[in-house]
């Protein structure tokens, strides 16, 4: 864990801007509810989760990176150092989820299940059939061709993005997955 924070924490040293929120959050803003609590999971400098409370969310940053965290100052976000692989979220603590960029395969069904009935997930990463030198090269951390699908088959799928290498490559989004879901409702 030591090592995975030291990598983050060199990463996040030179950085200041949060960046833009994640494709997906934004495109499908719409489908968030008014109000809640969200979680913007491994969130850097907390791009998603300022986007998240200027919605009107109670909003959630978490990271492995001290550094990305202590950065995070923004009305409606509480941010915290977690290790949310060695600590996931609770069962029922949350209206919203967001991961962006981010894959720990057995996270999934926590993160799943932290969801409130009716709770929404969106979930933007990697995959492996991407364009050369985008993203990260470690198997690990990208999603096989429908993946997301099985690793939220609990959920109700919303909209679901897997373009792969198909078609025009200079088009659409080429390099992630997308998945946006719903936890059922009781």
């Amino acid at each position: 864990m030591n090592d995975t924070r030291d990598k983050w924490n060199r990463i996040y040293a030179d950085r200041t801007e949060p960046g833009a929120p994640a494709t997906a959050l934004v495109r499908y803003a719409h489908l968030l509810p008014a109000t809640g609590d969200a979680l913007d999971v491994a969130s850097g400098l907390g791009a998603n989760a300022r986007f998240l409370a200027d919605r009107g969310l109670a909003a959630q940053a978490w990271d492995v990176s001290d550094v990305a965290i202590t950065q995070i100052r923004h009305p409606g976000v509480t941010a915290s150092t977690r290790d949310v692989e060695a600590n996931p979220p609770a069962p029922d603590s949350f209206d919203v989820i967001v991961v962006s960029r981010f894959l720990d395969r057995p996270l999934c069904s926590h993160l799943a299940a932290a969801l409130r009935p009716g709770g929404l997930l969106i979930y933007q990463t990697f995959v492996i059939d991407k364009p050369e030198g985008v993203g990260p090269s470690n198997p690990d951390f990208l999603l096989r061709e429908g993946e997301l699908l099985e690793l939220f088959s609990g959920l109700t799928v919303l909209a679901f993005h897997d373009e792969g290498q198909v078609g025009d490559m200079a088009a659409g989004t080429r390099d992630e997955s997308i998945l946006v879901g719903r936890r059922p409702p009781n």
